[in-house]
């Protein structure tokens, strides 16, 4: 997966935002060791202090914890990790149907083309 930010808000929130998805997504799998700092930061072209600071940010979320010797390890609570795909999703599909709002939808409207889009990729 390829690192992508914008300018429009801090690098640090994308980059937390970035790692929930890969966590959701299990690249990074609960009770999985994290990979350090200095090797996300290189990989995403950032400033480690920024890394750093999200990282802090996922580990007060309760994604991630330290072992004081062996480093970062994503959470083994499903629980929480469940929790945290139900807000992104939510997130999602708030944006989703905003959007279709604007473009003057109903409800109704909406649900019959997805159901008709689920049925055309099957």
């Amino acid at each position: 997966m390829v690192w992508k930010f914008t300018e429009d808000r801090p690098i640090y929130t994308q980059l937390v935002e970035q790692l929930q998805l890969r966590i959701a997504m299990g690249q990074y799998p609960p009770g999985g060791k994290f990979p350090s700092v200095r090797e996300l930061a290189s990989e995403a072209a950032v400033n480690p202090n920024t890394m750093q600071r999200a990282l802090t940010q996922l580990e007060s979320n309760g994604l991630l914890y330290s072992e004081r010797t062996a480093g970062r390890f994503v959470t083994k609570e499903a629980d929480r990790i469940m929790q945290m795909k139900k807000e992104m999703a939510q997130s999602l599909m708030t944006e989703f149907l905003r959007g279709m709002r604007e473009l003057g939808f109903t409800k109704e409207q909406t649900i019959r083309l997805l159901q008709q889009m689920e049925e055309e990729s099957i």
